[in-house]
């Protein structure tokens, strides 16, 4: 499996991003590495197709199932719209479901 953490230099969101991904992997009993991403440029953020800070993927597909749908790549921050309300992070819930959904 590979999991990735994708964000840039000073976005606020992305340690409490990185804490829940870590709880939930090893809630499911998975040891894999972590590749934390820095986007450092419009034109790297175009490349990786990110649409902001935190962003995590599960074997390439974002956590956000309507991430897919989204264009808007750059350097910003993002809002997830979880079931506990806006957040600058994904839920547990996002998180877990990208998992099970990767192991399929």
């Amino acid at each position: 499996m590979k999991v990735e953490l994708l964000y840039f230099e000073g976005c606020p969101t992305h340690e409490q991003a990185e804490k829940l991904l870590r709880e939930v992997l090893e809630e499911e009993g998975i040891d894999v590495k972590i590749e934390k991403i820095l986007v450092e440029s419009e034109e790297k953020a175009e490349e990786l197709k990110f649409i902001g800070s935190p962003t995590i993927k599960i074997n390439g597909k974002d956590v956000d199932p309507t991430a897919e749908q989204r264009k808007n790549y750059g350097l910003t921050c993002r809002m997830y719209f979880t079931d506990e309300g806006a957040k600058g992070w994904p839920s547990k819930t996002m998180i877990k479901k990208a998992i099970i959904e990767a192991r399929k």
